[in-house]
């Protein structure tokens, strides 16, 4: 597996019959409802959602249905990917070609050959006009006019005119930019803070940003030191520099080590694969069995499983005996494996495989929903 690193019934017919003055009567029940985890279900190949106690909140009749992030699901809807909220109203004010996640309260849009963005009402916040867009981030969302790439603000005007070959979105006030072939970075005021120089760059993750040169990564920090010099190799299917808990995996030829965001390998390569950290540990891979490591490297949980994932809500998946189950930090077994697949857990619950049929169960183990 090695994974690399989500209930009022009749206050939603009201909201849904008489939208406008909804909001005026229950103008706290939108931050409410969003505040609630959904959890996708499948009944007779149709998919929905419910909410933690196993309570059905979207009735499954989608054929297809992505997870909820920031509030909105994406399901088929005459076949295009409509966004869905967490009452159930498809945003079909008007239909897209393509919409994108909700980033900063929109998402952009794409019609025909040109994209603007909506928000979270469906209704055209900034009107189909770019030859191609960026998601929102930190106010702004990098779009291309006439070949070139500037930022937007909210409303739809220029904040950094079109000026880019290419732009990615901003993170800890900083933006990757392309000029003639080489990567820099700017600020908000579209002033260069980190002068074109690599082959290519990739956004801020806090502090440090992936460069590329000769087909290698390294690392920048905000003052664009080079802090890691290009060494790792990038290989397709594998993340290139992902911070996850503070540490990204590190690739070279067949063996899998870590870095941490200060720029120092502290995992050598030397395992067979590796996933991601989370709360502390990574799953690695020796002598064809899966265990866990530390930050520095310790085995904590020997290799001893045929499969493993990532630690999430306390508890990682691992496989004996061609079945799953789930471990704590400790490598206790803490629920016994008997499950086809698995998935890491999110909010307190996971979604497991018996005889082909989803379940839902608990951090004991227990079963709070199961597909008929």
């Amino acid at each position: 597996m090695c994974v690399n690193n989500r209930d009022f019934p009749i206050l939603a017919i009201l909201k849904n019959e008489f939208s406008d003055s909804f909001h005026f009567l229950f103008p706290h029940y939108e931050k409410l409802s969003m505040r609630k985890p959904l959890f996708k279900i499948r009944e007779n190949g149709k998919y929905g959602f419910m909410d933690a106690s196993g309570e059905i909140v979207i009735e499954p009749q989608y054929y297809e249905a992505e997870e909820f992030y920031n509030g909105f699901s994406r399901v088929r809807f005459n076949n295009k990917l409509v966004p869905l909220d967490s009452l159930g109203r498809l945003l079909l004010k008007q239909l897209f070609n393509y919409v994108g996640l909700f980033e900063d309260g929109l998402a952009k849009a794409q019609l025909v050959n040109q994209w603007g963005f909506i928000d979270e009402r469906g209704s055209l916040a900034i009107g189909i006009q770019f030859q191609d867009a960026g998601d929102f981030s930190e106010g702004l969302a990098p779009v291309q006019e006439d070949g070139l790439y500037g930022f937007i603000d909210k409303k739809g005007r220029y904040s950094i005119k079109p000026q880019y070959a290419d732009a990615k979105e901003f993170k800890s006030s900083r933006a990757a930019i392309m000029i003639e072939g080489q990567g820099g970075y700017i600020d908000k005021s579209g002033n260069l803070v980190i002068k074109p120089q690599f082959d290519a760059c990739r956004s801020f993750q806090r502090d440090v940003a992936v460069i590329i040169e000769n087909e290698k990564w390294g690392l920048i920090n905000k003052r664009g030191d080079v802090i890691f010099e290009p060494r790792f190799e990038i290989l397709d299917g594998f993340p290139v520099g992902d911070f996850f808990d503070g540490m990204a995996l590190a690739i070279d030829g067949d063996k899998f080590g870590f870095v941490n965001q200060q720029g120092q390998i502290t995992v050598e390569p030397q395992f067979d694969s590796a996933g991601d950290f989370g709360e502390g540990l990574a799953l690695v891979e020796k002598g064809g069995a899966y265990g866990f490591i530390d930050k520095t490297g310790n085995l904590i949980i020997e290799p001893q499983y045929e499969d493993a994932g990532v630690f999430a809500d306390g508890l990682a998946q691992v496989k004996v005996n061609d079945q799953w189950g789930y471990i704590d930090l400790e490598g206790k077994m803490a629920i016994i494996p008997r499950f086809q697949e698995v998935v890491p857990f999110q909010d307190g619950l996971a979604r497991v495989v018996t005889d082909g049929k989803w379940s839902y169960i608990d951090r004991w183990g227990d079963v709070v929903w199961r597909e008929k």
